[in-house]
């Protein structure tokens, strides 16, 4: 019934050119019903190597004023931010944390935060809420909480990287994924099987639940995706009860096909000729340059445009002398679509 949005914290590397990020929800209020008096963590300075985790202890001393029967045993969650250190985890939520004296409106919750070695640096407790944690948005934010820090010493670290093939995916064609967890300070292997979470699109931001997936000894695992998939955001993920220890999204190439028909062969010279065209996609916003062959090799840029939400664009051409004047339409690359070029066409100068 306590569902919360997650601010989820991906570990990202920039794969075909695409970053899939966390970002936060629409700020919402913190739950009126709860009063928070105070927070103990314990250990305060932790070290923590690879994928393993350690937990540290957090107490809640608390009130939640409801008289509603079912809220006679909320379990709290605590919100840890970074504030200072080099580790990719910005954030780090406590498991839901069991009322172990007192009543519901005047009681102490108790239970850890399974710190990860992507931690590396200082956390601060920010905030508490009372119910079980749920990774969807919800009307209701932590309710902010001025609370003590742990400083973790990270090493060993995962490195997550990806290798798509083809490394360009052509449209209506399916693709695979070829995952990989490294010690970062080896660069290898961790000479064991990882669990690990593939998800997509909006999971890979609300994803909740255990790893269910494995990889090999060599820390790699394939996966093949359908054509549709394309489309989509994909990502790995090591989970850690609420959160991830590390996580990388990528949304794979695209190549750059582009089309393009003016809407006269032939013009007096000077005489403004549009010229339209489709980019497949559609790359939304970015740019096309109308370019015209001059000498024997040298393509000039003679009139730009962008693509529009339909794939189409508009550029415009102008027969600058008499004769058969070459031409074509030029897509640089731009996210995750790669360059392309028309087939050449031509317009007469009259």
């Amino acid at each position: 019934m306590w569902a919360r949005r997650v601010l989820a914290t991906l570990v990202t590397a920039s794969v075909v050119g695409v970053q899939l990020v966390g970002a936060p929800a629409a700020q919402a209020a913190p739950d009126p019903l709860l009063q928070v008096t105070d927070v103990t963590l314990g250990p305060s300075a932790v070290a923590v190597s690879g994928l393993n985790t350690v937990p540290v202890r957090i107490t809640v001393t608390a009130g939640y004023a409801s008289t509603d029967p079912n809220d006679a045993n909320l379990p709290m969650v605590v919100y840890l931010e970074r504030t200072s250190g080099t580790g990719p985890l910005r954030r780090m939520i406590s498991t839901d944390l069991p009322r172990i004296s007192g009543t519901t409106q005047d009681g102490v919750w108790a239970g850890p935060v399974n710190v990860p070695s992507t931690a590396h640096g200082v956390f601060k407790v920010t905030g508490v809420e009372a119910g079980a944690f749920f990774p969807v948005p919800d009307m209701t934010d932590p309710t902010p909480f001025d609370g003590p820090t742990v400083s973790v010493t990270g090493s060993h670290l995962p490195r997550l990287t990806a290798k798509v093939s083809p490394p360009v995916v052509p449209f209506g064609s399916g693709f695979s994924i070829t995952w990989a967890v490294t010690d970062s300070a080896t660069g290898k292997p961790y000479g064991t099987s990882i669990g690990v979470l593939l998800a997509s699109d909006a999971e890979c931001l609300e994803a909740f639940g255990p790893n269910t997936l494995r990889t090999s000894t060599s820390g790699l695992l394939t996966k093949a995706y359908s054509a549709a998939a394309a489309n989509d955001n994909q990502c790995l993920l090591i989970r850690n009860g609420p959160f991830n220890i590390a996580s990388l999204g990528l949304i794979v190439a695209r190549p750059g096909i582009v089309s393009a028909v003016p809407s006269a062969t032939g013009a007096t010279v000077g005489t403004i000729v549009p010229v339209n065209g489709n980019v497949l996609g559609p790359p939304v916003g970015c740019p096309v340059l109308l370019q015209r062959l001059t000498g024997a090799t040298q393509w000039r840029g003679v009139s730009t445009g962008s693509v529009r939400q339909s794939g189409r664009f508009t550029v415009t051409a102008q027969p600058a002398y008499k004769g058969l004047i070459p031409y074509r339409v030029y897509f640089a690359t731009c996210g995750r679509y790669q360059t392309g070029v028309s087939p050449t066409f031509y317009i007469r100068g009259l």
